[in-house]
C-alpha cells in the first residue's frame, strides 16, 4: 500500500511539474508506454519483447544491471547475481515476455558480505525507478546466496518491496548455516582424514580442496570409510542423494537401501560439479577474511543427539553400514564426544550474524523455494526458518515449496516461473493462491510445455540442528 501510495503521488507530481521527456516517462503509468526511457538504450535485438536496459554501478562500486520489455507490466524482479550473465538467462526471456523487468547486482564487490549484498538490492532498485518510474510491485528473488538475500531483503528492505522469492537460499542464517558445514567437517576430519583443514583453510583453497576430494575418495572404497563418510552426512543433515560425477542426476535412492543412501551421501559430500567439501573449503576461507576470524563453533554439540535427530532413513543406514563394517558406532561417538572442540571468535560471530539472522519477524509476503536434494543450501534450514516465522506470529506471510532435485538450485526456468507467478497472485489478490505441490506443477507446466516435468512434491523438512537465534 506504501509502495502505491508513493506512486499515485509521484504521478500527480511529475504531471504538474512540466510536460519535457524526462518528465513524461517518470509520469506514465507502468506499462502505460514502452519501456524505453531517457534511462535505457535498446538492448537483445532478437527478443520479441523488444526490451530496453540500464547498467552501472552502485555507490560501493558494485555492478548492476535491469531488463525492461517495451510493454512493461510495473513488475520488476531483482536478484543478486543478475548483472553480467542474468540478461541471457532463460527465465529472464520469459519474465520479458509476460511483460515483468528483471535486473539486479553481482557479488563481485561484496561476496560474503551478506548485509551488504542485501542494502545494494534497495539501492539497485532505487536506481532502477529513477530511470523507469515507480514499480506497481517490486519482488527480490535470486537463488543460492541470491536466495538467501532475498529473505533478508524481506527482512531488512520491507518497505522498498513488495515480496520475496528465495530460492535455494540458505536460510538458516549467516551463523547457523556454516555452524551446520562445521560439524560435517569436524566429523569426517576426527574419523575420516585427521589433519585435513576444518576452518583454518588454506590460502592454496585449490590443494586443499584436492586433499580432501582423494581422502573422501579414498574412504569411499573401504566399509569403514563408507561407514564414517555416511555418519558424517547424517550429523550434517545433508541429502544422502548427489550428482555423479559427469554431474548427472542419478534418480533418488531407495530408502530402505543403506548402500544406495551412502553412495548418495558420498555424491553430496565430494561428487558432482559442486560438491560440499569444496564449497566447505572456498566459501570458509572468504568468510573468515570478511569477517576477520572464525564464526563457528560446535563446543558443547552433542553429535550423538545430532544422529538420533537425523534423517531417520539414514539413521538406520548409518547403523546398518557400521554393523557390516564390524565398527562400533557407540566408540566413535564417545570419539566425537571426547575431541577438542572448535571455538569461534566471539567478535567474528557478531559481525557474521549481521550478514543475517533471519528472525522470522516477515512484513512482506515470502515464497521460499528449496530443492530435497540440494548439498549447498540444506533442505533442513528451511525449518528453521518456517519455525522463526511461526514464532514471530507472520505465519500468514509464508508459504514454503519443494522440489524433488538433486544437486545446488537444479530448478528449471518453468519452476522457477511457477514460483513468481505464485507470488505476483499473492500480491494483486490479496490472498495466497494454492501452493501445495500439484498447484504449483500446473503452474509450471502452464508456463512452458517444453520443459522437463515439473518436479514440486509435498515435503516436511527435518528440524535444524543447529539454529542461530542470535
Amino acid at each position: 500500500m506504501r509502495r502505491k501510495v508513493t506512486a499515485c503521488l509521484a504521478l500527480v507530481l511529475a504531471t504538474a511539474v512540466g510536460s519535457g521527456t524526462a518528465a513524461a516517462a517518470s509520469a506514465s503509468a507502468p506499462g502505460g508506454t514502452p519501456g524505453g526511457t531517457p534511462g535505457g538504450t535498446r538492448c537483445l535485438p532478437d527478443s520479441p519483447a523488444h526490451p530496453t536496459c540500464i547498467s552501472g554501478t552502485l555507490d560501493d562500486g558494485t555492478p548492476y544491471e535491469f531488463v525492461v520489455p517495451a510493454r512493461w507490466n510495473g513488475t520488476v524482479v531483482v536478484a543478486l547475481d543478475f548483472a553480467g550473465t542474468g540478461r541471457n538467462e532463460p527465465l529472464t526471456a520469459r519474465l520479458l515476455a509476460d511483460g515483468v523487468a528483471r535486473g539486479g547486482t553481482s557479488r563481485a564487490i561484496t561476496g560474503w558480505d551478506i548485509r551488504s549484498a542485501i542494502d545494494n538490492q534497495a539501492e539497485a532498485l532505487a536506481r532502477f525507478e529513477d530511470a523507469y518510474g515507480r514499480a506497481r510491485e517490486a519482488i527480490a528473488s535470486g537463488t543460492s546466496m541470491g536466495g538467501f538475500v532475498a529473505a533478508g531483503v524481506a527482512q531488512v528492505h520491507p518497505g522498498a518491496f513488495d515480496a520475496a522469492v528465495p530460492m535455494c537460499g540458505g536460510l538458516g542464517g549467516s551463523v547457523g548455516q556454516w555452524n551446520q558445514k562445521l560439524d560435517t567437517v569436524f566429523v569426517l576430519e576426527r574419523l575420516v582424514a585427521p589433519g585435513l583443514p576444518v576452518v583454518d583453510i588454506p590460502a592454496d583453497i585449490e590443494s586443499a580442496r584436492k586433499a580432501w576430494i582423494d581422502a573422501l575418495a579414498a574412504a569411499q572404497q573401504t566399509p569403514e570409510g563408507r561407514a564414517r563418510i555416511a555418519l558424517a552426512v547424517a550429523i550434517g543433515q545433508l541429502p544422502a542423494w548427489g550428482r555423479n560425477p559427469d554431474g548427472s542426476a542419478p534418480p533418488p535412492p531407495d530408502r530402505g537401501d543403506a548402500a544406495a543412501l551412502q553412495q548418495g551421501a558420498y555424491l553430496a559430500l565430494a561428487g558432482g560439479p559442486l560438491p560440499y567439501i569444496g564449497q566447505a573449503m572456498s566459501s570458509r576461507r572468504q568468510i573468515m577474511d570478511v569477517v576477520g576470524g572464525n564464526p563457528s563453533w560446535n563446543t558443547g554439540v552433542d553429535y550423538d543427539k545430532q544422529l538420533r535427530l537425523a534423517d531417520p532413513a539414514l539413521g538406520r543406514a548409518v547403523r546398518d553400514l557400521y554393523k557390516a563394517a564390524g565398527l562400533n558406532l557407540a566408540a566413535d561417538l564417545k570419539t566425537l564426544a571426547a575431541a577438542p572442540r572448535v571455538a569461534a571468535d566471539p567478535d567474528a560471530v557478531r559481525r557474521f550474524s549481521r550478514g543475517i539472522v533471519l528472525d522470522g519477524r516477515l512484513r512482506i509476503p515470502v515464497l521460499t523455494v528449496s530443492g530435497t536434494g540440494d548439498q549447498i543450501s540444506t533442505v533442513a534450514q528451511q525449518q528453521s526458518y518456517g519455525e522463526n516465522v511461526r514464532r514471530a506470529g507472520a505465519n500468514s506471510l509464508l508459504r514454503q515449496a519443494y522440489t524433488e532435485t538433486v544437486g545446488h538450485c537444479d530448478f528449471s526456468p518453468a519452476e522457477q516461473e511457477a514460483a513468481l507467478t505464485t507470488m505476483l497472485d499473492r500480491l494483486r489478490s490479496g490472498h495466497w493462491p494454492a501452493t501445495y505441490a500439484p498447484a504449483m506443477n500446473a503452474r509450471a507446466a502452464a508456463a512452458s510445455a517444453a520443459d522437463p516435468a515439473p518436479r514440486y512434491v509435498p515435503f516436511t523438512p527435518p528440524q535444524f540442528n543447529r539454529p542461530y537465534p542470535g
